[in-house]
């Protein structure tokens, strides 16, 4: 059995030691254009070259939680392409989403300018109640960001594409529950993945829809977000700030508003990193399965773009 690594602006040394270790009767090895050919690969934003090359590949594991970068590519029908289940992602981006969430909620960005200007200045606290948060994209990192906010006692709204039902949760789903959605909401947390119907989903109709004064957190892809539209709709006073970790071109352009905007906050896609060790177990058992002929889990829909 012959596994290459092909993943961009990663130290690939690390992961072909642990993987070396974990399947030690496989042949694992790094790609390079004219490489041999391989029955898997574990991949990152290869290039297209990869694929041309590797025409009989069974399957391509994904190490990071969206395919929309291999989804651009063209890619032989047989091949799979199997994506991680969480793989200690769904933890970080909750931890992402619950900390903007407080800081906004208990204005701490406030209360860093008044140290700034030495001042003593407590500030009223608002009910939860009046907090609502609305998660879009109900998937495994979704759901676990909403019961984390649930956890704090937001009142939660979820959308998604299909129905869901998750514990403490009201959900919303279809284009039919989106304007109802969006009404209930005042925080606005993305986590939808990347495909041809969530692309600037995240505009002036949207975000006018929530409550006035909403708050908008951005931990899914930047083509969501129309940037415009939220600076247009922060000048107007309609949306309170946002906190977003992607964004349309990566790294931000060292010119763009967000950067000096007083009430966005920046970090630069950072919310959920790829945990190797997990990632890792979790690659090595999908790929043993597969050698048994048994089913697996997290395999893309090629249409639907997850």
């Amino acid at each position: 059995m012959h596994i290459t690594f092909c993943c961009a602006a990663t130290d690939a040394e690390p992961w072909l030691q642990d993987l070396r270790g974990a399947l030690p009767g496989a042949d694992i090895s790094l790609w390079q254009p004219g490489a041999a050919p391989a029955d898997y690969g574990i991949v990152w934003q290869p290039p297209q070259a990869f694929f041309d090359q590797q025409p009989q590949l069974r399957a391509a594991f994904n190490i990071g939680a969206g395919v929309d970068a291999l989804l651009r590519l063209n890619i032989a029908p047989a091949t799979v392409l199997v994506r991680l289940d969480d793989a200690g992602m769904a933890v970080q981006m909750a931890e992402y989403v619950c900390h903007a969430l407080i800081r906004h909620y208990r204005e701490f960005a406030g209360y860093a300018a008044d140290q700034q200007a030495a001042t003593w200045q407590q500030r009223e606290i608002a009910p939860r109640s009046a907090m609502p948060v609305g998660i879009m994209g109900l998937g495994v990192l979704g759901a676990r960001v909403a019961q984390a906010v649930a956890q704090f006692g937001f009142p939660v709204n979820g959308w998604s594409r299909t129905p869901k039902t998750i514990p403490g949760v009201r959900c919303y789903s279809g284009a039919g529950g989106f304007h109802e959605f969006l009404a209930a909401t005042r925080v606005l947390v993305s986590v939808l993945p990347a495909t041809p119907q969530t692309r600037d989903l995240i505009n002036r109709d949207t975000l006018s829809r929530l409550q006035s004064g909403a708050y908008l957190i951005n931990v899914a892809r930047g083509a969501h977000l129309v940037e415009d539209d939220l600076l247009a709709l922060l000048e107007s006073g309609h949306m309170a700030g946002a906190t977003l970790d992607v964004f349309r071109t990566e790294p931000l352009p060292v010119a763009h508003p967000f950067w000096t905007h007083p009430r966005v906050t920046v970090t630069p896609h950072t919310a959920a990193l790829t945990v190797r060790g997990e990632s890792i177990a979790q690659i090595v058992g999908k790929i043993q399965a597969m050698q048994r002929g048994e089913a697996v889990r997290g395999l893309v829909d090629r249409q639907r773009g997850y």
